[in-house]
């Protein structure tokens, strides 16, 4: 579910708060194909299922800026901030990944708004993503994210 914030103001008091989890999405190999083509990066652990099945992961493995990449596609189901008349990223900080992404897999994003504060004609906040494997103790990535949102 979607934590709608009514203004970018109103990020300031909810620091230190969840704010939930996005759906879960499919890693498949044809999008695993795609962020390979998309970025030149053909190593055999992400393209050839032939020959990750003897591989170190036993399957083809996500390519960590694709599951980093994904973060764009969660945020806005984790969060939505209303009033404003525009958003834009910022950039990360203190990218991980812990544990491949085995093509088949299903990840999801859940957020934690770590802070918020004004910043030139904004409100900018950070928000960590934990990049989630469904029945994995261990995250994909956690990424702390900066965003800037100004308001009408």
């Amino acid at each position: 579910m979607t934590r709608v914030f009514s203004t970018p103001s109103a990020l300031l008091d909810a620091v230190g708060e969840q704010l939930g989890a996005s759906d879960w999405l499919n890693i498949d190999q044809p999008r695993i194909n795609l962020f390979a083509d998309a970025t030149g990066d053909h190593q055999w652990i992400h393209v050839d299922p032939e020959r990750a099945k003897d591989g170190p992961f036993g399957a083809c493995i996500a390519h960590g800026y694709l599951t980093l990449s994904l973060v764009n596609v969660f945020l806005p189901q984790i969060i939505d901030v209303q009033g404003i008349s525009m958003g834009v990223n910022v950039g990360c900080e203190k990218v991980r990944f812990p544990q491949p992404v085995t093509v088949g897999s299903r990840v999801r994003g859940v957020g934690e708004l770590l802070s918020a504060e004004e910043a030139k004609g904004g409100i900018q906040s950070v928000v960590r993503v934990t990049v989630e494997i469904e029945g994995s103790d261990r995250p994909a990535c956690v990424v702390d994210t900066i965003s800037r949102y100004f308001p009408q």
